[in-house]
């Protein structure tokens, strides 16, 4: 079969290698559409910390946002799974240990994560192998669109719940990419009053047409007064936003960090404390993977219009260097479509 395999640091090709085949406990699914996000950004470039912890190597096979179908079962007992629409779980925990027993697989020390972490290849192939145990069915009402990006709306959704909105409360969204945006969708699903702040005018106009009423650039924010806002999620990957966070949120609100800069980021544990604000982190869309798939389905969330291009895996490497195709729309995501020959 075709996959994308990255083979070093900026090097990545289309290469044909060996058709996955499921052992018991495993479907194998025909991929109809993948995700692209800043992970595998840094993967391909070389600069995950994973690669330097010794948590994964070179080739690499990404994507971990995807839908697919079923095609085949490595157990009877998993027949019922053959023709389903499908995405998964993006960490696969070794379901033994104390943090998998508990429910919080996405933890698990000795987990792998696909197409990021250990050898589980990823979704940027014709077909795939996932986990009967970790496997999601999508209902077939659910656009391609919505399928594929049920991963970063797992995170998204989770993110806000972790705000624990109610009807009129005031939340600023850090960073209008696709979590931001997402987060910002869900909130409002919440019936919350959502600001969203950004850099490029582009992407806030985007979340107006989503229904954002408030829009901001990150600089009027960094000027702006203090104690504003019952919530603030930052969904960006730049250092200096989380001491903004607690800045702009009011006493006993709460901070939500999903996003990672690539150098530490300093925050006073002093305003924290003297705010008495709640700090929370967001790893992983693994518990929010259902509500995620609710919310698309029943169109509380329709994500589609984040969705800026769809392309071939021959045109990957250029997307992964940030280069855009002359048609691609404002959205902040590209998705890949792995049947598509060019």
């Amino acid at each position: 079969m075709r996959a994308l395999v990255v083979s070093s640091p900026r090097s990545a090709a289309v290469q044909d290698v060996p058709d996955p085949v499921p052992a018991p406990g495993q479907l194998l699914v025909d991929v109809e559409r993948v995700g692209i996000c800043g992970t595998d950004v840094e993967l391909y470039t070389g600069e995950m910390a994973y690669i330097e912890q010794g948590h994964t190597r070179f080739p690499l096979r990404l994507g971990h946002e995807w839908t697919g179908r079923v095609s085949a079962v490595g157990d009877a007992a998993d027949a019922p799974w053959l023709g389903k629409r499908v995405t998964g779980d993006t960490m696969l925990g070794c379901g033994h240990c104390e943090y998998c027993a508990a429910g919080n697989h996405h933890v698990c020390p000795n987990r792998a994560e696909v197409g990021i972490r250990g050898d589980w290849a990823g979704a940027l192939a014709e077909r795939l192998l996932i986990p009967t145990r970790f496997a999601y069915e999508i209902p077939e009402h659910v656009s391609l669109a919505a399928a594929a990006l049920v991963e970063p709306g797992g995170n998204a959704l989770r993110a806000v719940r972790a705000a624990t909105l109610e009807p009129g409360r005031r939340v600023l969204v850090l960073g209008s990419g696709t979590i931001g945006l997402l987060a910002a969708q869900f909130a409002l699903a919440e019936g919350a009053a959502v600001h969203v702040g950004g850099v490029r005018a582009s992407s806030l106009a985007l979340a107006e047409s989503l229904g954002v009423a408030h829009t901001s650039t990150i600089d009027d924010l960094i000027d702006s007064a203090p104690h504003r806002f019952d919530a603030v999620i930052d969904a960006t990957s730049n250092d200096r936003m989380p001491a903004l966070c607690v800045r702009l949120v009011k006493p006993a609100g709460r901070v939500v960090c999903i996003g990672l800069s690539s150098t530490p980021s300093l925050v006073d544990t002093r305003d924290i404390a003297l705010k008495d604000v709640t700090a929370v982190g967001i790893l992983s869309a693994s518990p929010g993977l259902a509500g995620a798939i609710e919310s698309f389905a029943r169109s509380a969330v329709v994500p589609d219009a984040l969705v800026s291009e769809v392309v071939a895996l021959e045109e990957v490497p250029a997307r992964l260097e940030g280069r855009r195709g002359p048609n691609a729309g404002p959205g902040p995501k590209v998705h890949v479509d792995p049947r598509r020959i060019v």
